[in-house]
């Protein structure tokens, strides 16, 4: 008897985004050996194409997507998308098609926030609620990543299986290198690695580096990752004359990535960008790296205030500032987090724990009883 065929939609594996990532965890893990997994290439993330190629892969891809479903015989289409109007209404179309052609739909909300996307005027609010209540049940299950969104989600749609699976990551990260037992006269090791853009609270991390260097606070952070705010933040950078304190390491991948991870002691991130649940964040906690973190998304999820990190409100200088001194200063408390932060992640948040919970889910829908899932 063949393996059944999951279909999952999404952009390039190799480009960077968090749905590709997503995406090269679960072929990765055990959850290729039990299904047959193929990819529906999405979005343009990693392509290079014109405005004419992009409107015209728009127009052809519902059809290709037919086509990809009777081809491979699919039985469960696995939609990644986000809470933003292009991805939304795009992957809504992909929704249709796959149902119109007698597959069963998991929908997976990876970023944005029902509040967010409806906006405050209360007319665009109550018709985008009414527009999320009638499409939240096209699909047979709907899965998010947050708390938070679950709720959200549940409450605007619920005749509708709604599931909390957040994300995972290889919790198998080097031990530490004593890093976290250095002197507090050494400078603190900062880490940011994503990308570069304002809403990822860079501009307001410079500011308070500039501020902790004024008070003698000795901290060097990297940022790694590519975007279009390179030039300006390396601007600001000059500008504020923290050549000596922040260095750019650029894009990041594979060991690269994990020799960062284990060269820095803190993820810095304070986002007040729409999050879902970073993968970033996630592996620097599996490094051992203690996060400052916004309360944005998933993130709350996953972080104890005090015990795995620090938290900051969003586009606070002077507050991120704060929280990077009291680790610089208190190497005790960083040493207690980074454990913590290990342990939380290996326990929570590890790639079988995600495999496992996508078995789950494809075995019921297989077999045609969405509202036997689990909440």
């Amino acid at each position: 008897m063949s393996a059944p065929v999951v279909l999952l939609l999404g952009p390039l594996r190799s480009a960077v985004s968090g749905v590709s990532t997503h995406l090269n965890l679960l072929f990765g893990s055990a959850l290729a050996g039990r299904f047959r997994m193929v990819q529906f290439q999405v979005g343009s993330a990693g392509r290079v194409e014109t405005r004419l190629g992009w409107l015209a892969r728009l127009l052809a891809s519902p059809f290709q997507l037919a086509a990809a479903i009777a081809r491979h015989g699919v039985g469960i289409v696995h939609v990644n998308t986000s809470l933003d109007a292009k991805a939304y209404w795009r992957d809504l179309v992909y929704v249709l098609v796959a149902k119109a052609c007698g597959a069963r739909v998991l929908y997976q909300v990876h970023g944005g926030a029902v509040a967010a996307f409806c906006g405050s005027g209360p007319l665009r609010a109550a018709a985008t609620r009414l527009v999320l209540r009638s499409t939240f049940r096209w699909p047979d299950v709907v899965v998010v990543i947050s708390q938070t969104e679950y709720e959200a989600v549940g409450a605007l749609a619920p005749r509708q299986r709604v599931v909390l699976l957040p994300n995972g990551t290889d919790v198998a990260a080097p031990a530490r290198r004593g890093a976290m037992e250095a002197a507090p006269d050494t400078p603190l090791r900062l880490l940011y690695i994503g990308r570069l853009v304002r809403t990822k609270g860079l501009y307001e991390s410079l500011e308070a580096i500039a501020r902790l260097r004024a008070q003698g606070v000795d901290t060097h952070l990297v940022i790694a990752g590519s975007g279009v705010e390179e030039e300006g933040l390396r601007r600001e950078v000059e500008g504020l004359k923290l050549q000596e304190a922040v260095s750019f390491a650029g894009p990041a991948f594979g060991e690269r990535k994990r020799a960062l991870f284990e060269q820095a002691q803190v993820l810095l991130l304070p986002t007040y960008h729409r999050e879902g649940l970073p993968y970033a964040l996630l592996e620097g906690m599996a490094a051992g790296l203690v996060p400052i973190v916004t309360r944005v998304g998933a993130i709350p999820d996953v972080v104890e205030p005090g015990v795995h990190g620090l938290f900051v409100p969003p586009r606070d200088p002077q507050a991120l500032a704060g929280a990077i001194r009291t680790l610089a200063h208190d190497r005790a408390l960083l040493g207690r987090m980074s454990e913590a932060a290990r342990e939380r992640v290996a326990a929570s948040y590890s790639v079988e724990r995600l495999a496992g919970d996508f078995t789950a889910l494809y075995r019921v829908m297989e077999k045609g009883r969405p509202h036997a899932l689990a909440g």
